[in-house]
């Protein structure tokens, strides 16, 4: 694996699964494939779960690794080419190129401007990152997609599935948020969904917050968060500002907060939730706190699905 984007760099994501699923078993089982082997971590956004995971994942791997959180701890980065730099103090060309120097395997975590949908959907930054590294590059999320949570979620739906052996509903459903949020969760998730054949997938949002239809091809997407619910075995609750409306928050209604009665409507349905997630306003706690929620072990799960991506990429190195 010389780079991992998106699920279309995954061969085969059954085989992905199942492997990172015997991995959490036995996660000290490739501890010497890391043997003088560093991972550079690079957070040009704040994060909790994918930067601890992913330290974690390495340190199973008998890996080094470094973090480098960029509006922190280095200068100020310039994304354009060809600018006259009066104001920053290094290119992006440049630091990538040294950061790929001082590691085997860089990961990188980027954000939408959620102003200019162009620019997001054609991933600028990131298709630099890719094409000025010497390394092998991880994407711990990008301005469309955020690929090591979507498989640590259907890592979580098959360990609660029996792999898959049985057919399941999981509904992707929008909930109300206090600021305007990217859509790399929901489109990596859906794109993700679609490559399971025995999960039959809907999306429930408002009207004008339909997911791009690239990614969300294949998923039945309806506008009432009811319908949808019934009779599901997962819940997976996220929210996303409009794509059509690009950024823009057009809908405060707090009837789409997940709530316990609603749960009631499910075939007893588990609670998916990415992290953070605020209380209250996204999830009722009565949910959240419940016997059926698995947020958590949808959290412990970004262990071993970085785990396995940096092992296949350790792999592809020797």
């Amino acid at each position: 694996m010389k780079k991992f984007f998106s699920v279309e760099d995954v061969i085969d994501v059954h085989d992905l699964i199942k492997d990172a699923l015997l991995l959490k078993q036995n996660p000290y089982d490739f501890h010497h494939i890391g043997k003088n082997k560093t991972i550079g971590l690079v957070f040009f956004n704040p994060s909790l779960r994918t930067r601890i995971s992913c330290q974690k994942a390495a340190f199973h791997l008998g890996c080094n690794t470094w973090v480098l959180d960029v509006h922190r701890d280095s200068w100020t980065i310039e994304m354009n080419d060809g600018s006259v730099m009066n104001f920053t103090q290094e290119h992006l060309k440049d630091a990538i190129s040294v950061m790929s120097m001082y590691c085997d395997i860089l990961a990188v975590r980027t954000f939408p401007n959620l102003s200019d949908r162009d620019y997001d959907d054609q991933e600028i930054i990131f298709n630099k990152i890719l094409n000025y590294s010497r390394v092998p590059v991880v994407n711990m999320e990008s301005a469309t997609l955020h690929p090591l949570q979507s498989l640590a979620d259907v890592m979580t739906i098959a360990e609660f599935t029996s792999f898959f052996r049985k057919r399941c509903k999981v509904v992707l459903s929008w909930a109300p948020h206090v600021k305007s949020l990217p859509h790399s969760v929901a489109n990596s998730f859906s794109q993700w969904v679609s490559k399971i054949k025995k999960i039959d997938f809907t999306i429930t949002c408002p009207e004008r917050y339909n997911l791009q239809k690239k990614f969300s091809n294949g998923a039945y997407t309806t506008h009432n968060q009811n319908e949808a619910f019934i009779n599901a075995d997962f819940i997976y609750a996220k929210n996303w500002s409009s794509y059509l409306d690009y950024g823009k928050i057009l809908c405060k209604n707090s009837d789409w907060m997940i709530t316990e009665n609603k749960m009631k409507l499910t075939n007893k349905a588990k609670f998916m939730h990415c992290l953070p997630v605020r209380r209250n306003v996204v999830v009722e706690d009565a949910v959240l706190d419940s016997k059926y929620s698995i947020v958590l072990q949808q959290a412990k799960n970004r262990i071993y699905a970085s785990q396995i991506i940096f092992l296949r990429m350790l792999q592809s190195l020797s």
